[in-house]
């Protein structure tokens, strides 16, 4: 399996360093090194594998340093920050891998804008040579954008003139979106393979400044010092992360709190989450003391793992179906503690680690389906996975009882990739009513969740079985391209926001470009890339 998991001491392709309140993340690609044989990672390149080690070090800052308040993403290598995802990489690999590759490196960039904007981290991106594609769409997660202005290094997205396709990484919409780029001069930009320099650069807004290369280093590290002086300090020292494993066993995931088992054959997979089964901590220090023991932190790395396992190495599962287990009195009792302590630092962290979870589980291309029978646990956050899912079938039996309960982290703590609360999006038509539901926090019966609008199919005794079982048939026998778009289309009601565009982008415009001959075919820009001849394309607009 890939492994999803590291840790600083092994890392290839980043060096990560503190200084007090600032951290140090330099890229440092190793071209021998690759995710996988066949290519090799020149002038900083990026594949997977170094994408995982970027995922990880954002992490650690925030769970095992929370004296950093300010983290220079910089490069080791000379004249070069970072020219993208690897083009050889991109091109011999499967359509699903490029899609979901895309995905994560998104996701990764998402989890740094999620850290300023939550945590109290701002992030310099200091560009010390020629910055492209998805090394530029890297710089402009950070907050803000240092180039050196040596005469040769420049900025940009090169990807529709050169390679046939889009900018992977949220590009095109963080630049007019988040850095606020005029259209006219996006539209130039966005069709010049060799971007743009220094002043012009800055004029234009693509960057924040630019420094001669005498003053480069002294200049970043002024502006670090400064803004780091400007941002209040949350605490001296965190908890150490430990690896997620899971044990194998065939097509059956055991971790800790979540199971997967894998029934290939019906393209179905079984995904079962576990409430707390002992007493969780009473307040921040209690949190801290239990390092990454904690339920709530432990369950949501688990199924984010599984979650990554599933989208990469699970192409053909078309179902995902949702089953909780344990006692609701025990996860409603420690969301109330997190919710009572939302304001510790540690606590805010698990709390946004349960959030970007839960925007894997929506943003990932699978249907899911969630089964409320005989034992389950709907509730608090195992409540938003239900939400999160596009359909929730409910057991009404008085024999076996099913209950389901609106917890305290359901009115805005665990937003969607639109800025609602799942309740809110769910009840566009009835804004009072999702209010209302996260202000009282009912605990409830199956047929009472269905009369509250929590329930899409509501079956008894005798039909849940076979409810679910032909709703499984059904799913399962229909085109996974019309579903991927339907879901993706379905599961974002209500505004747009700069996440929700790129994504909803992205599995519309990015999947069909990556499939289109202008692009992979024997002839298109990515399959001709670096050879001598040139990339023929389909000239009719569709």
């Amino acid at each position: 399996m890939i492994q999803f998991q590291t840790q600083p001491s092994d890392y290839r392709h980043w060096q990560l360093t503190f200084d007090g309140a600032i951290a140090r993340l330099d890229m440092r690609v190793q071209p021998e090194h690759p995710f996988r044989d066949g290519y090799e990672l020149k002038l900083n390149s990026y594949d997977l594998g170094v994408d995982i080690e970027l995922a990880d070090a954002i992490q650690r800052i925030r769970f095992e340093h929370p004296e950093v308040r300010v983290v220079v993403l910089g490069s080791a290598a000379e004249r070069v920050f970072c020219a993208g995802a690897n083009i050889s990489m991109l091109g011999a690999s499967s359509h699903a891998f490029k899609v979901n590759f895309c995905k994560f490196t998104n996701e990764t960039r998402l989890s740094i804008e999620d850290a300023s904007q939550h945590s109290g981290i701002r992030f310099l991106a200091a560009l010390n040579g020629t910055c492209a594609g998805g090394g530029y769409e890297l710089a402009m997660a950070c907050d803000e954008i240092f180039l050196i202005d040596d005469g040769n290094s420049a900025v940009s997205l090169p990807e529709v003139p050169l390679l046939g396709v889009l900018p992977g990484t949220g590009g095109l919409t963080r630049l007019v979106d988040k850095r606020k780029v005029r259209r006219d001069r996006a539209d130039v930009f966005a069709t010049l393979q060799e971007g743009l320099k220094g002043k012009k650069a800055k004029a234009w807004g693509l960057i924040d400044d630019t420094f001669p290369s005498s003053k480069f280093a002294d200049r970043v590290a002024e502006r670090a010092r400064a803004l780091a002086d400007s941002m209040p300090q949350k605490a001296d020292s965190g908890i150490a992360l430990s690896r997620i494993t899971a044990e194998i066993e065939g097509d059956t995931w055991r971790y800790q709190h979540v199971t997967v088992e894998l029934d290939r054959d019906r393209r179905v997979a079984r995904l079962t989450v576990h409430a707390p089964t002992t007493p969780q901590p009473s307040d921040g220090a209690g949190y801290l003391a239990a390092g990454d023991g904690s339920w709530a932190l432990r369950c949501f790395r688990e199924l984010d793992d599984a979650l990554l396992h599933l989208r990469l190495e699970a192409e053909n599962i078309g179902l995902v179906l949702l089953q909780t287990r344990g006692d609701i009195d025990a996860i409603l009792a420690a969301e109330r503690v997190l919710f009572e302590h939302r304001a510790h630092w540690l606590v805010n962290e698990i709390l946004l680690q349960m959030a970007r979870t839960l925007r894997r589980y929506e943003l990932s291309a699978r249907s899911f389906f969630a089964l409320a029978g005989d034992g389950s646990c709907f509730a608090g956050s195992f409540l938003e996975l239900a939400l999160a899912s596009d359909r929730i079938y409910a057991l009404d039996d008085p024999s076996r009882p099913v209950e389901m309960a609106v917890g305290p982290l359901s009115g805005g703590l665990l937003p969607m990739s639109n800025g609602l609360s799942r309740l809110q999006s769910r009840f566009l038509a009835d804004p009072d009513h999702a209010a209302r539901l996260a202000a009282e926090q009912p605990r409830v019966s199956a047929a009472e969740a269905d009369e509250l609008g929590l329930v899409t199919v509501l079956g008894d005794e005798f039909d849940f079985e076979d409810d679910t079982r032909i709703a499984i048939e059904e799913r399962a026998s229909l085109s996974p391209d019309a579903l991927t778009g339907m879901e993706a289309s379905l599961r974002f009601a209500g505004p747009e926001t700069c996440d929700s565009k790129i994504f909803g982008r992205l599995s519309a415009w990015q999947n069909w470009i990556f499939i289109r001959p202008n692009a992979t075919g024997d002839s298109g820009a990515l399959t001709r890339f670096g050879k001598p001849e040139p990339a023929h394309f389909d000239w009719r607009r569709t």
